[in-house]
């Protein structure tokens, strides 16, 4: 079924479609050329992304969303056989309906409504529905979400409700429920079933939630009136016609419905759903889980049955089984004082206490004591730090709002009474079955019927400040709720077979094979020829494996990969099997599967499966083929270019797909399920050909110590042969791999490549090699024979070098420049200054302190601050500011959520004591990596200003040799 929950509308009509554009006529494929423009800010703004792209069940028709940069979206609908092409001005997230007749789309407001309409309650999104026939379209104001039925006969879709109005409470259909007064409950709005073969409309009024059931033939709907018995749980066909059937699941005036789950492929449409009862101030209380199938509701766990000092929430989350016979639910511990709204949710308990409030005051108020000490207490504010606390407290706070809801799985079997299956009692029917809690909070909804994986980390949150996430691992009965240990102390990845009869798990150096059911552990991995681990992991915690790639039916066999290669493993002994047969490793291509299904089922044998490829030395890419029962490949499609896997048609044999390089828009293209008779289906940015857009080649040569080494040389657009020009150089960590990638030319904290190419300069990406205990050390000795290699190569001019980093390559940066004077200058970004105060910093965006990004993680160094006080030190670019000659640039955001912003001001305040030249720009309110279009513009700006200021000689303008003083604003 196809579905985007996104809203409904007040009014219909249709209209002729507008012509396509020419812009989005296929055309061959955009490079750079020479004579061609610089390329300015504004153009930037205007380059189109492809977003949401997707092809029709019958892979006749691609739709996507053209958005620039800046400015308003665009959908384009493409029938893939001929030149047919429709526009749709102002929409986005296309939706293409099973049967290919009809696209329906959001429809936003336009960028100058949002900006003028800024200040004000913003403008609403509506929805068009487009013919694929005739390019007619209706359209449909306020639309919140819409879905089309199995078939494509039919469209649902659910309107925002009302706004508020000065009529208040006798408003027509009640308030916004995000703007009801203190006494309204939410009245719902509309719902609209439009039939897409007749024309006919069906109305609904006053529906709060909705859900199409999977097969298409019926809804099930929560609607709320304002007369008593009119407010319930309703069913109804997908039928346009007034007198359509509409039963009532359940009904009560005071009634809550939430979490409306069908079961998919079921015989005939059945539904769980959570109700409870709301107060006057539509707060709903706790909740019972119910199934309707035809009959009933039944009720599966009533709110007494919760465990003491629990309740299922109105809001609670449900997973039918893959066979129907069981229903997984949430549910969680009331929190202090929560029981007793709870109960009063149900019986106008809050009105009750409005009352006895206003029998106080009739009393009059107790006389005013200046030296009542709870009275004074009352208004402090303070946050106790414990040493034992499992979180601290800055991650306490941001973790609240997601804790303080947080549910916890159990599980209600519906099947039959105890019997032997399999080796094992299966449940009794109407058993309910606890599986999680705050001890073992963590589960994963399995496959099978028989067991879950479940982690907790809570006997280690303490040390995660500093060690990072670690966790013990078991499996849960689905039956009994018994628990077994799998193994202690995880930190790779673990999974759980389909059957539910293995578990697979990384951890020291292997990968490892736990049996379910003798709860026997053996290394999987032991002997195996090719290293499992990953072979370039730097950092000081250990080394994760390549990943689990899938299942083989029945439990028989894991597929697991190497760092070039896929493997089968048998789960129940035997010889492990390439079935890539070497030849990644022997080319050095690196391959993965494509997983064409967003779950897909385990691979039967003698399956086909698609993998994509990447040659780590070339860094192209391309599609291959395998079986999964024996060795070899087959190439379907590569070149020397980057291609990324879109979509495969549902009842075709045709795939969607995009192509791209340095200089070529990733474009969608189209071809048949072996990537055979390939075929540009979009040319999105046409106008890219104007600009001196520039080229891309790979580059080799070696570390200061000797390590081979890669990188890309962007060489401008109109370059000449025999000119040296001037160079930025970007950097994080390996930046070999965009050899082939179009380079995202958007406003934002990173310089955009081509406004740099178009302009006279060369762009350098080098790969860098990290080192434990010497991260900043060898970044520079990665990066600077590089920059040696490009002056060795007549290409750089040794005067004219600028360093770009941001975040962690704006520390390398920082640090780099400690270290050598080959840069004329250098810009940072979000910088770490001093490790030694960054160490016990926090990450506000997470609220945990930054320790183990030192001692495990990305920092690379090998202990605590005492363990390793030196490398600290020696990596900190603060206590060598002395010897920093290059003139800096420092951005950094004053609400940073990952790197401290006075991380800045050290290195700011360094340099200036010492005399250095640097600007320090603060943004105001923004966070690690600026977000307001003005800001991000302005930095690009500066930024570009700064560079050519310093490596071109160009005036500086006012605020880099005067500054710009504060004045109120």
């Amino acid at each position: 079924m196809s579905a985007l929950r996104v809203g409904p509308a007040r009014r219909v009509f249709s209209r002729p479609l507008p012509l396509l554009l020419g812009a989005f006529l296929v055309a061959p494929p955009a490079a750079a050329q020479d004579g061609g423009r610089p390329v300015t800010w504004v153009d930037i703004m205007q380059v189109r992304q492809v977003e949401q792209p997707s092809i029709s069940a019958d892979g006749r028709w691609v739709a996507l969303t053209a958005a620039p940069d800046r400015g308003d979206p665009q959908v384009v609908v493409r029938r893939v056989d001929d030149d047919t092409r429709y526009l749709v001005p102002l929409a986005s997230h296309p939706v293409i309906s099973p049967d290919s007749r009809w696209v329906a789309m959001r429809l936003n407001p336009s960028l100058e409504e949002q900006e003028r309409l800024s200040g004000d309650e913003p403008p609403r999104r509506g929805m068009a529905l487009l013919s694929t026939a005739d390019g007619q379209i209706m359209e449909f104001e306020d639309v919140a979400a819409f879905e089309f039925d199995e078939d494509g006969s039919h469209m649902v879709f659910h309107h925002f409700p009302p706004r508020d109005t000065d009529e208040g409470d006798d408003a027509p259909g009640g308030g916004d429920r995000d703007g009801r007064g203190e006494a309204d409950r939410d009245g719902g709005a509309p719902l609209v079933i439009q039939g897409l073969v007749d024309g006919g409309v069906r109305r609904i009024p006053g529906v709060r939630d909705f859900a199409l059931e999977p097969g298409g033939r019926v809804i099930a709907y929560s609607q709320s009136q304002a007369g008593p018995g009119t407010s319930g749980l309703y069913v109804t066909p997908v039928d346009v016609r007034p007198e359509a059937p509409m039963d009532a699941i359940h009904q009560d005036p005071d009634g809550h419905y939430g979490s409306l789950t069908w079961r998919e492929d079921a015989a005939r449409p059945e539904l769980a759903f959570v109700q409870a009862r709301e107060n006057d101030d539509g707060e709903a209380g706790a909740g019972a889980v119910l199934q309707w199938d035809g009959g009933g509701p039944d009720v599966l766990v009533a709110a007494e049955d919760a465990p003491d000092g629990w309740f299922v929430p109105a809001d609670a989350p449900l997973r039918w089984s893959d066979d129907g016979a069981s229903l997984f639910f949430g549910w969680r511990p009331l929190w202090e004082g929560e029981a007793e709204r709870l109960s009063g949710s149900a019986s106008g308990g809050a009105g009750a206490e409005e009352a006895r409030s206003g029998e106080e005051g009739e009393a009059g108020e107790a006389a005013f004591d200046a030296y009542d000490m709870e009275s004074i207490l009352a208004d402090r504010g303070v946050d106790v730090w414990h040493w034992l606390d499992p979180f601290i407290m800055p991650q306490q706070k941001v973790m609240w709002p997601r804790e303080k809801d947080r549910t916890y799985w159990a599980v209600h079997h519906l099947g039959a009474d105890v019997r032997s299956g399999g080796g094992r009692d299966l449940p009794r029917a109407g058993s309910t079955v606890r599986l999680a809690d705050p001890d073992l909070p963590t589960l994963e909804i399995p496959e099978n019927g028989t067991v879950a994986l479940a982690r907790s980390d809570v006997p280690y949150r303490v040390e995660r400040t500093w060690v990072g996430g670690q966790s013990d691992a078991y499996v849960v009965d689905l039956h009994t709720g018994d628990r077994t240990l799998v193994t202690e102390r995880l930190r790779g990845e673990i999974e759980l077979s389909p059957g539910g009869e293995f578990v697979v798990y990384w951890k020291d150096g292997a990968y490892h094979l736990y049996g379910v059911a003798d709860g026997v552990t053996r290394n999987l991995t032991a002997g195996f020829p090719v290293p499992m681990a990953d072979e370039d992991h730097d950092y000081p915690e250990p080394a994760p494996g390549y990943g689990v790639a899938g299942w083989m039916e029945e439990d028989r066999a894991v597929l697991l990969y190497d760092k070039y290669d896929l493997w089968r493993v048998p789960t129940r002994g035997g010889e492990a099997q390439a079935l890539t047969g070497g030849a990644g490793r022997e080319a050095q291509r690196i391959f993965r599967i494509v997983e064409i299904e967003d779950d897909p089922d385990p691979y039967t044998e003698g399956a086909p499966i698609l993998l994509s490829s990447y040659h780590d030395l070339r860094k192209n890419d391309g599609f291959y083929r395998i079986r999964s029962d024996r060795s070899g490949v087959q190439r379907l499609l590569e070149e020397d270019r980057g291609f990324d896997f879109v979509a495969k048609a549902e009842d075709a044999d045709r795939v969607l797909f995009t192509r791209e390089s340095y200089d070529e828009f990733p474009d969608l293209w189209v071809a048949g399920a072996d990537f055979s008779s390939p075929r540009k289906v979009t040319d999105l940015n046409p106008q890219l050909a104007e600009f001196a857009w520039g080229s891309a080649e790979l580059v080799e040569y070696r570390s200061d110590d000797g390590r081979p080494l890669q990188g890309v040389v962007i060489r401008p657009g109109n370059y000449q042969e025999g000119r040296r020009y001037p160079v930025l150089v970007y950097y994080y960590r390996f930046m070999s791999q965009r050899l082939h990638e179009f380079n995202d030319p958007s406003v934002n904290h990173r310089p955009s490549f081509p406004v740099y190419a178009s302009d006279g300069y060369v762009v350098f990406l080098p790969d860098v090699r990290f080192e434990v205990g010497r991260p900043g050390l060898a970044s520079t000795k990665s990066v600077v024979p590089g920059v040696q290699h490009l002056i060795d190569m007549g290409l750089a001019d040794p005067d004219g070098i600028a360093l770009h980093g941001h975040s962690w390559s704006g520390y390398q940066t920082a640090f780099m420049v400690t270290q050598t004077d080959i840069f004329a200058t250098a810009v940072a970004g979000a910088p770490v200054g001093n490790m030694t105060s960054a160490y016990s910093g926090i990450r506000l965006g997470s609220g945990v302190a930054r320790q183990f990004q030192y001692e495990q993680g990305q920092s690379r160094l090998s202990g605590s601050l005492w363990e390793a006080r030196d490398e600290y030190i020696d990596n900190s670019p603060v206590f060598f500011a002395d010897r920093i000659n290059t003139p800096m640039l420092i951005l950094h955001g004053d609400e940073d959520d990952a790197v401290p912003w006075e991380q800045s001001i050290e290195l700011y305040l360094a340099m200036r004591r010492l005399g250095k030249e640097t600007v320090f720009l603060q943004y105001r309110g923004e966070p690690h990596h600026p977000q307001e279009y003005a800001n991000k513009l302005d930095w690009s700006i500066k930024m570009k200003e700064w560079i050519d200021h310093y490596t071109r000689g160009t005036p500086a303008p006012a605020w880099i040799t005067e500054g710009v003083p504060y004045r109120g604003n």
